[in-house]
């Protein structure tokens, strides 16, 4: 009888902890919000009045939105983006709700961009100041050059104007991480750079110029 008392408390400490597990992995993620606008580019702002940030707004008739915040040294801060109509997602990893308005927004040319349009030589400079050399192909392969760090990948279609999607590999290359997935975005105010490759692994965000060899 003890026997069959002790199993039954046994197996009732084992559902209680199994309930717990579950409920610790049933934690919703933090929901993240951004003003809705209508397909096209834009010149936004955000945050306070006094100190706006400024960024670019990227938005797809089927969607999908990408927004991309600069810091006072002209790189990415934060991206926003949602693949069609599914959640927002934010780099770095938002670690409570989010709810971001903006201040103002400007509508600016789009174009779509293709592959063939950017295949050609590049030089991006790391946060090192050391420099990665890479050729875009008319496939959208990107081939790592001579120098040290190694960036390879591919670029793909995007429904968002102004940008390509884009897997990047990092070999030797400091703090870049290995993996990364984003965007190609290329924008007239960009010149002297061609593009930039906006990508992220995790909470890390990659933000890196190219410049035309």
């Amino acid at each position: 009888m003890n026997r069959h008392i002790n199993a039954c408390i046994g197996a009732g400490m084992l559902l209680v902890l199994a309930a717990c597990g579950s409920s610790n992995n049933n934690v919703p993620a933090p929901e993240v919000k951004v003003t809705e606008l209508a397909a096209g580019v834009y010149a936004v702002a955000t945050g306070d009045a006094s100190t706006p940030e400024a960024g670019k707004y990227y938005a797809a008739s089927d969607g999908s939105r990408l927004l991309v915040l600069n810091n006072s040294s002209a790189q990415a801060s934060a991206l926003y983006r949602r693949e069609g109509n599914g959640s927002w997602q934010m780099t770095p990893t938002a670690k409570q709700n989010t709810t971001l308005d903006l201040l103002n927004s400007s509508a600016v040319p789009s174009t779509v961009l293709n592959v063939t349009s950017v295949a050609r030589s590049y030089m991006v400079r790391l946060s090192s100041g050391t420099a990665a050399a890479f050729t875009i192909s008319s496939a959208g392969d990107i081939v790592a050059g001579a120098t040290t760090c190694k960036l390879t990948g591919k670029l793909s279609t995007s429904t968002l104007p102004n940008t390509l999607k884009a897997s990047l590999t990092a070999s030797s290359c400091g703090d870049l991480p290995a993996q990364s997935e984003g965007y190609l975005v290329a924008d007239s105010d960009y010149a002297p750079a061609t593009f930039r490759l906006l990508t992220s692994s995790g909470s890390t965000l990659v933000d890196l110029w190219a410049y035309a060899e």
